[in-house]
């Protein structure tokens, strides 16, 4: 089997994340001591980036891609997108629970700190493969190198990051009007998640209607259903009027991380950021009809 090996920039810049993801995952199971189901999450979002990124690395080493069962011109941007959001939140979260109120200097903060810092490199590395990867003006590529395909996946894990906040503990079964928001993150997620997986798979062409009319259509069901989630999750989770808590309770600064609270602005916030996602998808999907026509 011939090893095909070309010096280019996105060659270096996955090397990089695989040995930058290396290490923040090493660092962190060998002297991190995570005693938190944070650190679990965390140590996922490196090891899982690393096992991607290696496996990208052997297929086109080996000149493997036209054997692979998805579709080449999409898989390795639409990875490389998800792990610089994983990393990215790995280096938002581990410091927060487990750097955050460390006093004094330690072997076990030394190697977190560790941790944390090439968890940023690796989420710098990701975000340049995702920039050197994505498609040009007048480039041909797959869906998921363009600004769409990007946002499908932005849009997918926020919703993701979303569903994490209201299940532990659960915080949509108070009220009629949150469920209803909870039904919308659901919905959007799923035909979003669905999209990405035709566009990998290589099987819109299977589709009994025009996938650029669809996504379009879907684009706008979404904005206008996150538009009403962003207005109804506020106003039934903080307003007193319908037994919300307007104020952050003191009891909120003596929790380890996020509080019930907390949580509730963080959805209230990734809802709106969603909708604004969304939004742009909408523009960037009608400019993609009304180019095709």
């Amino acid at each position: 089997m011939p090893i095909v090996l070309h010096s280019n920039p996105l060659l270096w810049v996955r090397l990089a994340a695989l040995i930058f993801t290396c290490v923040a995952f090493s660092m962190a199971v060998h002297g991190g001591r995570l005693h938190h189901g944070t650190g679990d999450w965390c140590i996922f979002c490196w090891a899982f980036s690393f096992a991607g990124t290696l496996l990208v690395l052997l297929v086109e080493i080996f000149g493997l891609q036209t054997r692979a069962p998805v579709s080449w011109k999409n898989f390795p941007i639409t990875f490389a997108c998800y792990a610089a959001l994983l990393c990215l939140s790995a280096s938002i979260i581990f410091p927060l629970y487990f750097l955050k109120g460390s006093a004094g200097r330690s072997e076990i903060q030394d190697y977190r700190i560790v941790s944390t810092v090439f968890s940023c490199l690796a989420t710098i590395a990701y975000m340049t493969e995702v920039s050197i990867s994505k498609a040009r003006p007048g480039e041909v590529a797959g869906y998921m190198a363009t600004a769409p395909g990007l946002l499908k996946v932005c849009e997918t894990f926020v919703a993701c990051i979303i569903f994490v906040f209201v299940s532990d503990p659960v915080l949509y079964d108070r009220h009629d009007s949150v469920k209803y928001c909870m039904s919308v993150y659901c919905i959007c997620f799923i035909l979003s998640a669905g999209i990405i997986m035709l566009c990998v798979g290589e099987c819109t062409g299977c589709l009994p209607f025009p996938f650029a009319r669809f996504l379009s259509a879907y684009a706008l069901l979404a904005v206008v259903l996150y538009l009403s989630a962003t207005i109804i999750w506020p106003i039934f989770n903080f307003d007193p009027k319908h037994g919300g808590m307007k104020n952050r309770p003191y009891t909120c600064s003596t929790v380890v991380g996020l509080c019930v609270w907390d949580k509730l602005v963080a959805v209230a916030v990734l809802t709106a950021v969603n909708f604004i996602l969304y939004l742009a998808d909408l523009i960037y999907s009608a400019r993609l009809v009304f180019v095709s026509a």
